[in-house]
């Protein structure tokens, strides 16, 4: 099974999409960030975007939730366009957020403040979520007594409380060790997707490729000088997925080539059929990345 691009043909493009941006983009002052960026993200789906650093990718994120408003484009949820931060659509940042002097109980019942619920509601519905990520022995403990790994599900937590119908991850796991970064990454995608929450599809951005093929059904790159989607790849491997399977390492190399392709002139441009980019990176180079 070969790496592949998707295609009209691919089932998920006949249903109906989930989020849809289109022409996207945001500058400060006259400068792009980024430009003409389209996404769709479909029902039960789990999409990736990558791109080198300074690409802004977590930038994409935060427009794309109307936390900071768009210069260019539109956002569109469920058919209806978007015009202003919504709790239909949660963000986990990369930073891992909570509030020191709040328990892990009333970290996740801050996302329930908008929804104007009665407090009964709120401590049913933060305990059900934490439970959900395997914290319902630690409703009452405070961030400082529980580990990096554990205040990050407080913060997914948090996210799914407010009945989302899109999540997006803004490198959830890059400030936790590998063996816990790990443990997530292999629990995320159940549950994100799990019946109980309202969850539809979920974005995540990251710079580990190896992260990037363990989570995403497809993946959106990004890259020039404004920076632009430029790719589309689906991942087409069985889950749960292992790096034991010979043809993950293959998307791995696909996803780093695509990084590879240089810039030229602000505009995009494929390497010429001989030069040796054209050649897939070796392990021990999209290693060195990760």
């Amino acid at each position: 099974m070969a790496p592949c691009v998707v295609t009209r043909g691919d089932s998920r493009l006949l249903s109906k999409p989930e989020l849809v941006c289109r022409g996207l983009g945001f500058a400060f002052g006259a400068n792009y960030v980024f430009q003409n960026c389209d996404l769709t993200t479909f029902k039960d789906e789990f999409v990736a975007v990558i791109g080198p650093t300074g690409s802004g990718k977590s930038t994409f994120l935060r427009a794309l939730a109307y936390l900071i408003t768009p210069t260019t484009g539109h956002v569109f949820l469920d058919g209806e366009e978007v015009k202003s931060p919504s709790s239909r659509i949660s963000m986990v940042h990369q930073s891992i957020a909570t509030f020191p002097w709040m328990t892990a109980q009333d970290n996740v019942k801050l996302a329930l403040r908008c929804k104007k619920i009665c407090n009964g509601e709120a401590t049913e519905t933060s305990r059900k979520m934490l439970d959900l990520v395997g914290l319902s022995g630690h409703v009452d403990d405070y961030p400082k007594e529980m580990s990096g790994g554990m205040r990050q599900r407080v913060s997914i937590a948090r996210a799914l409380a407010a009945s989302p119908e899109v999540l997006l991850l803004d490198e959830p796991f890059v400030h936790l060790d590998e063996l816990t970064a790990n443990i997530l990454r292999q629990e995320i995608h159940s549950l994100v997707f799990n019946p109980e929450t309202s969850l539809k599809s979920a974005i995540l951005v990251s710079h580990n490729l190896h992260e990037v093929v363990q989570l995403a059904d497809r993946v959106y790159v990004m890259n020039g000088s404004p920076s632009t989607i430029v790719d589309e790849i689906g991942i087409d491997l069985p889950r749960p997925r292992t790096e034991r399977n010979p043809h993950f390492l293959d998307y791995v190399d696909q996803l780093y080539h695509e990084l590879s392709l240089k810039n030229c002139n602000g505009r995009l441009r494929h390497p010429q059929p001989e030069a040796k980019l054209i050649e897939q990176p070796s392990r021990t180079a999209h290693r060195a990345y990760r």
